[in-house]
């Protein structure tokens, strides 16, 4: 498979999930510690570092360490490339009806 769909594919995981847009919704009013997000989400680390491992993969999300804590907030960068992204694979190639 085209490593270019493999790394689309992370964009889309990541949306495809009711928790983890739960989690980009809090995500939009700023950075918020994983402390918080558990328990704003009502679930356990494990499930919460499950999903914020794919939404980071994506590129949407970026983590910090400060402490033993992590810090998460939405990428403008990465949120930007979902745009793009979903924007091309959806808009019909205009070259391809000649």
């Amino acid at each position: 498979m085209d490593k270019e769909y493999t790394n689309d594919a992370r964009v889309f995981k990541a949306l495809c999930d009711e928790k983890r847009l739960a989690i980009l919704a809090l995500l939009r009013s700023g950075e918020k510690c994983v402390c918080d997000l558990s328990e704003q989400m009502k679930i356990g680390q494990s499930s919460l570092s499950y999903h914020m491992k794919i939404l980071c993969e994506s590129g949407i999300v970026k983590g910090r360490q400060d402490g033993k804590w992590t810090h998460y907030r939405i990428d403008p960068q990465g949120s930007r490339n979902a745009l793009v992204l979903l924007s091309q694979i959806t808009t019909p190639d205009k070259e391809a009806g000649k």
